[in-house]
């Protein structure tokens, strides 16, 4: 027997065994209504609603639903209600620029957008056949309580369920198809080697537009585990939660660590959820003294992951084994710090130029539109992640150990050093640039740009910052602007980046923090 795994086996199981249990606890603090607290009961009735106005609006199967939120209940319902239907989810990130925002929604041909009320006014050009602002808009105008939606009619575990725009390597960022059979296994390996079980409290310090919040949203339903919405990460407010709501997992960046250390430097009182609470770490490995802390000052269980947005995420998982706990807390941290070891069902090479290479379910479909750039990425049967890296070949454990692509990873967020390249070009006083990563305590890695002025010309580390400010993200601008005479290329006319990070990175082992 063959049945299709959707995403609706998930919350299927959430009402059959947990209706009457607590699901989803809202963000009380946030510019629209929050949802009541809903059981997983009424989390189900909600999700009907949306399909049913869907619906009514004449949204067919296949079409594309975007919204770009903080995390929030109705996302959380939506990352459910439009896969469930047929129909393509496409969580967009908040923190883009407006343009690199309406980019993403008409190459994906998204005919609905769902916003944030706090980002309405920014998002006001932004437009699309239906449009409607999270809260009474909502609540009032697309949700049809009461009205039976129509089933999807053909269920099919190979249809794409969500598209995740991820930065990449060049400027325009590609749509990520993720299947609904990408997201269940994820789901699937994500728990098992997360140890969930139903009597977790899980708290999404993770944004959902992030890999659907890496596929936790699904696997805690379908185990009836507790949900607790954090729209802006802050360290206090984190550990507040944990204390209030008991919190027992967490996934998140570095930079999520950091403020929670920071904030227990002035927590009074014991600090909550010590040897309960376990957190998962990705986006770029965090130093192994920041790792050692973990334990040392919070009391909770440190766990790193690795994996890419085309992957679902998970490729790797790495926690501490009952035969590490005679070693130093220094060496414990140390093996902490790699990516881990090859989760169920993947399997994992390194090429002969060293580029990390990966075989499993989790792997995209493609890239929405782009069959050359899905073409290069699964090439051979192997999909190539850009990273480079290396296989111990004692216990399997892979270490990341530099990047293929010219990606920098700063707080989490994956930044295209071409694209901050091209911006900070269109200044008239660049003649040259290139844009690398160098480490910071707080956000694992930083941007830095090395620029050479036109000849005659004249522009101050801060003109360079507030020119990339006032046309990307905020995130993706420098920090830190070194101005050069020259930038060394080789005879092709290539800049070696390799060779340009080495100075910024001495003493550290690998050039990623």
């Amino acid at each position: 027997m063959r049945i299709p795994m959707t995403v609706a086996d998930f919350l299927d199981r959430a009402e059959l065994g947990f209706a009457a249990s607590p699901g989803v606890i809202d963000e009380p603090d946030q510019p629209g209504p929050p949802v009541p607290l809903s059981t997983y009961g009424r989390f189900g009735e909600r999700v009907r609603a949306w399909q049913a106005g869907l619906d009514a609006l004449g949204v067919g199967e296949g079409e594309r639903v975007a919204v770009v939120s903080h995390n929030s209940a109705r996302m959380l319902e939506l990352l459910f209600a439009v896969p469930m239907s047929g129909r393509i989810c496409v969580p967009v990130n908040f923190r883009l620029k407006p343009e690199e925002i309406d980019y993403m929604l008409r190459q994906s041909g998204a005919s609905v957008l769902f916003v944030d009320p706090e980002l309405d006014a920014a998002l006001s050009g932004i437009k699309a056949r239906h449009r409607f602002v999270f809260g009474e808009e909502t609540e009032k105008h697309v949700m049809r309580f009461g009205v039976e939606p129509r089933p999807w009619s053909h269920p099919d575990e190979d249809a794409t369920a969500t598209i995740n725009y991820t930065s990449g390597t060049t400027a325009r960022p590609k749509g990520v198809q993720l299947t609904h059979r990408n997201i269940w296994v994820n789901g699937l390996t994500f728990a098992l080697h997360a140890r969930v079980w139903e009597r977790d409290v899980y708290m999404h310090t993770l944004p959902m537009f992030h890999c659907n919040g890496w596929g936790m949203p699904y696997v805690m339903a379908g185990l009836g585990v507790k949900q607790v919405v954090l729209r802006k990460v802050d360290g206090a407010e984190i550990l507040r939660r944990v204390e209030e709501h008991g919190v027992t997992l967490m996934c998140g960046a570095p930079a999520v660590w950091n403020s929670v250390l920071d904030a227990a430097a002035t927590w009074e009182g014991e600090i909550p959820g010590r040897d309960r609470v376990r957190v998962i770490c990705a986006g770029a490995p965090p130093p192994s003294r920041t790792i050692q802390r973990m334990g040392d000052e919070l009391g909770w269980e440190f766990t790193q992951i690795y994996g890419l947005t085309e992957t679902s995420p998970l490729l790797t998982f790495n926690r501490a084994r009952p035969s590490d706990a005679d070693l130093p807390a220094e060496e414990r941290a140390r093996k902490l710090s790699r990516a881990g070891l090859p989760a169920l069902g993947v399997k994992l090479k390194v090429s002969d130029s060293g580029e990390v290479l990966a075989r499993s379910n989790v792997v995209l479909d493609g890239y929405w539109d782009k069959a050359e750039e899905t073409a290069a990425a699964l090439e051979d049967g192997w999909f190539h992640t850009g990273d480079g890296g290396t296989i111990d070949a004692a216990d399997g454990h892979l270490t990341i150990a530099d990047r293929k692509k010219d990606v920098i990873i700063t707080g989490g967020e994956n930044v295209s050093s071409i694209e901050v390249e091209d911006t900070i070009f269109s200044h008239p006083a660049v003649a040259e640039v290139a844009v690398i990563g160098v480490p910071h305590e707080k956000w694992g890695e930083t941007i830095k740009a090395l620029v050479v002025l036109v000849e005659g010309a004249a522009a101050q580390e801060a003109d360079i910052i507030a020119h990339c400010k006032q046309r990307m993200a905020g995130y993706k601008a420098p920090t830190s602007v070194e101005f050069r005479t020259a930038i060394p290329r080789t005879a092709t006319g290539k800049i070696q980046k390799f060779k340009l990070r080495e100075p910024y990175w001495a003493g550290f082992e690998r050039e990623v923090n």
